[in-house]
């Protein structure tokens, strides 16, 4: 096969590869219900470990947060720490349209991360700019799927890609502290 068709028939593979994932409609009739201008409300612990491209844990990290809501506008702020000592903070604000569709921003994501909820699950897309070793950045397209348990634990699956190529992954689980 000649190396254009060899190269469109593997761009068609993966665009449809891509096609059969998840909807956030699979999870419309799941329990319990998760309502994110809820469960971000308060102060949160995280803790994660994000795989590189080779599939490896290449790095662990801890979040405290806390989230505040004036309707349908939430701040949520986190401050990390990682397993290379090194840390940082994000501010989010998100803010709800409708019940289910809504949009965020923080300092280090281009433009507005898009997100919608349905039953148990939620999903935001967004580009966020990362700092890597040596100081120079690169912007990561960002997937995120969160999932709601049933004891109150809340996780978070983010693929981060670049040009269409995954480059690596984010299991994240957060939980509210004990009263």
């Amino acid at each position: 096969m000649p190396m254009p068709r060899l190269a469109a028939a593997l761009a068609l593979v993966a665009l449809l590869a891509g096609c059969a994932g998840q909807r956030l409609e699979d999870y419309a009739a799941e329990t319990p219900r998760l309502d994110l201008r809820e469960y971000l409300d308060g102060p949160l612990q995280a803790s994660g470990i994000f795989f590189g491209r080779s599939g490896r844990a290449d790095l662990r990290f801890t979040v405290d947060m806390v989230g505040s809501w004036d309707g349908n506008t939430g701040t949520l702020e986190e401050d990390f720490v990682y397993s290379d000592g090194r840390t940082e903070r994000r501010v989010w604000t998100l803010t709800f349209a409708d019940d289910e569709a809504f949009t965020g921003t923080a300092h280090d994501v281009e433009g507005q991360a898009v997100g919608r909820q349905s039953g148990s699950a939620a999903t935001m897309t967004y580009r966020l700019r990362l700092t890597r070793e040596g100081g120079d950045e690169i912007t990561v397209s960002m997937e995120d799927w969160f999932y709601l348990l049933e004891d109150g634990t809340l996780i978070n699956r983010a693929r981060m890609s670049k040009f269409g190529i995954t480059v690596g992954e984010l299991i994240v689980t957060f939980r509210k502290p004990a009263p």
